[in-house]
């Protein structure tokens, strides 16, 4: 069964494109160095500009867990998360078809 989450964050103003210029660095080195990513995409609401969806696919529970534990991630997640406006929200899911 594969692991999913989707992140709801709003971004602060003025931080947008740092936000998406690290996201974007993320996801690149997530879908180049980790074959269990199905699917990281990040995704911008077309009405609350600076609200942004986060969401991963991962083959199984190990697969996200190596995700979370990248060399890349810790480098990349603490200046996104310093982007973010209040507490992000995050939802765990099984994917299921």
């Amino acid at each position: 069964m594969s692991t999913t989450f989707i992140a709801k964050l709003m971004i602060k103003q003025g931080k947008e494109m740092e936000f998406e210029r690290l996201q974007k660095e993320l996801s690149e080195l997530t879908h180049a160095e980790e074959p269990g990513t199905l699917v990281y995409d990040v995704i911008n609401s077309r009405s609350k500009p600076r609200t942004y969806v986060v969401y991963g696919r991962f083959k199984d529970e190990a697969a996200f867990q190596a995700h979370q534990a990248s060399v890349f991630h810790d480098r990349l997640v603490p200046p996104i998360m310093a982007c973010v406006e209040g507490d992000m929200d995050l939802e765990l899911l099984d994917w299921k078809s």
